[in-house]
């Protein structure tokens, strides 16, 4: 096929229960292209993006059909699917947590995390179809995917990908590049959200959530070609307001939604506007200054939730296992703000209530989402 000179790419941050957003959002944009082809060459996907990213990349040659797997997936899902809900285990959990604090110096250790994961395994493995990747490949419907961990031992971010000829894997300070034809355990290692859910083992090394190292989110897209780059967050823009009084200290569950916050979006954040300074530098230069610098102009374009994810969480937070809610109130991650709840509820009613949210939002930018692609 002849190489296009403009490249789109697909970036999917991490969210947990919110990466279904997403879902809603990239059929929205398929509605407006009016695509049945992949519009985008390059996919990069982070914690539950990377389960996104996978399934779009498996059906890159029948983008519409990798639309609708997700639509299902994420459309039917329960908390159950995703981590062990039984009473038992998580009193087995919260137990061991606490004598591992009262008795830590006798050898109790703690638990690997607070949530068993065991049933996403089996619902990845029984869900995806990652030979559809390669074949997508060949078929020149995609140029190459990738998914991003976190390597606990050597403090690296590294970027599996898995793309035509040509590419080459790459190194900067602490991230990394490296070919690897995709399998569950990248998927799994990739959203293994710290402290929730227990590290994967690839290789030599424990891996979890890719937001934990990755201080360029946009890095990997550029890697691997693309020219212009999509980005859908997890997290709206709306301020929140200073409190006019003292406020309570925060809860452990408060501190852990804040930094699954940090984790999913403010890296993606603060690479933007790093890509906007660079953006505007370069346009002051001619053509051989820009050559000299080796830089190129990478335009990009972010969709977030139009509305407040919380506010959402806290209208379908019932939804969520009786247990799973004692566990959360245990470490303050119940009620107030419900940021802790708004990465764990995997359920149906909500995760519907956010594909539909990003559906609408998708259309509401139409002429924008056409304007990008036209370029």
């Amino acid at each position: 096929m002849t190489e296009k000179i403009s490249k789109s790419a697909l970036i999917l941050p991490g969210g947990g229960a919110r990466g279904s957003y997403q879902v809603g959002v990239v059929k929205g944009i398929a509605e407006i292209l009016g695509a049945d082809n992949n519009p985008f060459p390059v996919i990069c996907g982070t914690s539950a993006g990377a389960i996104n990213a996978a399934v779009l990349a498996s059906h890159a040659d029948n983008f519409q059909h990798g639309i609708n797997r997700l639509e299902q997936f994420w459309g039917g899902l329960q908390c159950s699917d995703i981590y062990r809900t039984d009473s038992l285990n998580i009193i087995k959990t919260m137990s061991r947590l606490v004598a591992s604090v009262l008795f830590g110096g006798f050898g109790v250790n703690a638990p690997q995390s607070l949530l068993d994961n065991t049933p996403l395994n089996h619902l990845l493995h029984r869900s995806l179809r990652l030979q559809g990747i390669d074949r997508s490949i060949h078929s020149g419907d995609l140029d190459a995917v990738s998914v991003t961990a976190s390597a606990y031992t050597s403090a690296n971010a590294i970027s599996f990908y898995q793309g035509k000829s040509g590419i080459h894997n790459w190194q900067r300070s602490r991230r990394k590049g490296v070919a690897e034809t995709l399998q569950v355990k990248h998927i799994l290692a990739s959203s293994a959200l710290p402290f929730l859910f227990p590290a994967q083992c690839i290789g030599t090394q424990y891996f979890g959530d890719g937001g934990l190292r990755m201080v360029a989110p946009l890095g990997p897209a550029i890697h691997l070609g693309a020219t212009k780059i999509l980005i859908v967050g997890t997290r709206d823009r709306q301020s929140i307001p200073e409190p006019q009084t003292l406020v309570d200290y925060p809860s452990l569950g408060e501190l852990g939604g804040y930094m699954l916050d940090t984790i999913f979006m403010d890296n993606l954040d603060a690479d933007l506007s790093r890509l906007l300074r660079i953006n505007r530098t370069l346009a002051l230069l001619n053509t051989e200054q820009k050559k000299q610098t080796g830089l190129r102009q990478i335009e990009t374009y972010v969709i977030r939730p139009s509305e407040d994810v919380r506010e959402i969480t806290r209208q379908h937070a019932n939804a969520i296992p009786r247990s799973v809610r004692l566990l959360l109130k245990s470490v303050g991650g119940w009620g107030k703000d419900w940021r802790m709840p708004s990465y764990l509820l995997f359920e149906s009613e909500y995760t519907r209530a956010l594909m539909d949210l990003g559906y609408r939002d998708a259309l509401s930018q139409a002429e924008d989402i056409q304007a990008f692609f036209a370029k």
